[in-house]
């Protein structure tokens, strides 16, 4: 006859914990009660008092003065403030899982929500989560959800929080979350359903399904040790539902090949022992494998060593990590990992296998303290030094600046980058670094001192080297690029186009005449610019950033012709004259004898830089594309118009004579 057992039968960790802190309770010498029985399990409820914890079922039973321990499946809000009221100190054994619930289902209904708790409606558990809330709605089935919904409109358009008992199945809670979202217009869906229970459901099934009869151990009054037997039926022709060893008959089962043994979460591992070792007799191999695993349960953790669990629960400030043995564990949110942005639930789930690193053992409180982040330091350093030797880059985040540099965190080894190879200009500001993640070379790792040297300008240097090797091998005439100003100098701009930089002229920057490049672009600007010309030898690109297609002397000499009257900007006076914008682009020539009717010194004399002055359009050199301008020839027009005037005013006046 061949024994299996299930790996996951017995306590799981909410079990185990609300165990462990009842016995610490009850060994405490004063006088405590757990109100309710702590867990499904008429053996350990006996344990218990043999120890001196009496268990009452009210609060009115409670003797002034006592310690009161709350049973794992939790109690109502109601409870918590009758006991309060009363003075009692109270022992929390609510799983940490059940407690998450209550939350959830009172800040829902804070928020407008309705909730539906999905569970067995006499279950201790649901009638708790049910009192920390005042108007519950509890649904066994999918069937009893469609009902509840069919009553009104109403039901189905609630905003409603769904949630399930810990230890409920599965399937009727998938067909649940199927129904909701199919008949209600907004309904938030919270999966509470324990990993470690769909774990030992899903071990159990497995089992069920090659074996020829199961045995399922646990109380009768125990709600998933029901469920395990209901799961295993469902797959195994013969299940039997005991208690302990004492209810068992192993003549019942010759004949049978194989049978698979499973465990209620509430059962202690002395009474599955007690089982294998009625059912396996002859079987050593078995039972020592079993005594090996009841031995780590008891298993003495110790500070500095490496133990591997399962993720329980995430909350925003700890992840709870079964470690299969009596004590909790947990890791604090800032022992995760070396990088202050990361979320817990971005790089772990329930269920997930995580080793870590003992950091403290309270044994008084059954407590361990785990970091995952020092372990990972550990595994560092061997990726740090093999980085060095390969000289491939690797990631960090800049936490602080110091007087020789900067200090980044690399997988929670301490780099230190001297602010030569921080890639920031001489004289820059350091900060500006902080909380920034940083890709560098290792230069420099001595692991007896713990200093590592890092150079973020190496890599930025490779980076560009590389980009630069790219714009060489396919650089052209015309070539548009996106790049970022640079600096800036009186005669240009430069610009990067991607690990090379090229310069923008003056004159190339604008086709409006500019005296200064910041007039139209500034350091850190995304242009657009093209290539005009280049050479590789000498390292040099030229660029231009106006638009070519919009050229000014078409626009000019689609608007302007000979002898029309322009109003024109001055922007340049010379010794011989004055050169004037007439449209953006196109300046025009004021020669220094058409500047004024009489003789002047100089162009200053009559005009200024800025200054908006009307025009004649005397002369276009479209060849040469230069245009020559007159203010004289305005002048002497309107002199003339005026002589003109006055002489017909005098052949008026002579007539009249």
């Amino acid at each position: 006859m061949r024994l299996e057992l299930a790996k996951s039968a017995g306590f799981c960790y909410g079990v185990r914990r609300a165990v462990e802190l009842a016995k610490r309770t009850a060994e405490s010498g004063r006088l405590c009660v757990m109100l309710g029985p702590v867990i499904h399990n008429d053996h350990m409820i006996a344990e218990l008092e043999q120890k001196g914890m009496r268990c009452v079922q009210s609060i009115e039973e409670i003797p002034d003065g006592a310690l009161v321990l709350l049973r794992s499946h939790g109690e109502s809000q109601a409870v918590y403030t009758a006991l309060r009221a009363r003075g009692a100190e109270i022992r929390d054994a609510t799983c940490p899982n059940v407690a998450k619930i209550h939350t959830l289902v009172s800040e829902a209904e804070k928020e407008g929500r309705q909730p539906v708790i999905v569970g067995t409606r006499t279950h201790p558990e649901v009638t708790a989560i049910a009192g920390w809330c005042h108007h519950p709605i509890i649904v066994e089935s999918a069937a009893e959800l469609e009902n509840w919904l069919a009553q009104s409109t109403k039901n189905r358009t609630k905003p409603l929080a769904l949630v399930s008992q810990t230890t409920s199945t599965r399937a009727t809670w998938d067909e649940c979350v199927e129904k909701a979202k199919k008949e209600c217009t907004n309904a938030e869906i919270f999966d509470t359903i324990c990993s470690a229970t769909c774990i030992r459901q899903t071990e159990a099934q497995k089992l069920a399904a090659r074996c020829e009869a199961m045995i399922v151990i646990g109380d009768r009054k125990s709600s998933n040790t029901k469920r395990l037997a209901q799961l295993c039926r469902a797959l195994c022709p013969r299940v039997i539902a005991v208690e302990g060893a004492e209810d068992l008959k192993p003549d019942s089962f010759r004949g049978l090949a194989s049978i698979g043994i499973t465990a209620g979460a509430s059962t202690p591992g002395w009474i599955i022992k007690e089982v294998y070792d009625k059912m396996s007799e002859e079987n050593m191999e078995i039972e020592e494998s079993f005594a090996e695993m009841l031995e780590k349960s008891i298993k003495t953790l110790n500070t500095g060593e490496k133990v591997t669990g399962v993720v329980t629960e995430i909350t925003p400030t700890e992840i709870y990590v079964d470690l299969g043995t009596k004590h909790a564990g947990y890791i604090p949110v800032s022992e995760l990992s070396d990088d202050p942005t990361v979320k817990p639930e971005d790089i772990l789930k329930v269920g997930d296998e995580i080793e870590t690193y003992v950091m403290r053992v309270n044994d008084a409180e059954g407590v361990v303290t785990l970091s995952k982040k020092r372990l990972d330091t550990v595994k560092s350093w061997e990726d740090i030094e093999a980085a060095l030797e390969s000289g491939n880059p690797v990631e960090g985040m800049i936490n602080e600046t110091n007087k020789g540099g900067v200090v980044a965190s690399v997988r929670g080894v301490r780099v230190f980058i001297p602010a030569s190879q921080t890639g920031l200009p001489r004289d820059a500001d350091m900060t500006t670094l902080v909380k920034q993640k940083a890709r560098m070379k290792i230069t420099e790792v001595n692991r007896a001192r713990r200093r590592v040297v890092g150079s973020i300008r190496a890599v930025l240097q490779a980076e560009r080297a590389e980009k630069a090797a790219e714009v060489w091998a396919s650089i052209e005439n015309d070539k548009h690029y996106t790049g970022v100003v640079k600096s800036l100098t009186s005669y240009g701009a430069f610009v990067d186009i991607g690990g090379v930089d090229g310069m923008v002229h003056i004159s190339e920057l604008s086709w409006s005449r500019i005296k200064h490049p910041s007039e139209v672009v500034s350091i850190g600007d995304q242009v657009d610019v093209y290539v005009i010309s280049f050479d590789p030898e000498k390292k040099k690109i030229s660029l231009g950033m106006k638009d070519r297609s919009q050229d000014p002397w078409e626009k000019f000499i689609s608007t302007y012709a000979i002898g029309d009257t322009a109003n024109v900007k001055v922007v340049k006076l010379m010794t011989f004259g004055a050169f004037a914008e007439i449209v953006p682009g196109v300046d025009g020539l004021i020669h220094i004898s058409q500047i004024a009717d009489h003789r002047i010194d100089k162009p200053g004399d009559i005009l200024s830089e800025g200054q908006m002055v009307d025009v004649r359009i005397t002369d276009i050199d479209t060849e040469n594309k230069k245009v020559s301008l007159s203010i004289r020839a305005l002048l002497e027009e309107a002199r003339a118009r005026e002589t003109a005037g006055e002489s017909e005013e005098t052949a008026d006046s002579n007539g009249q004579d």
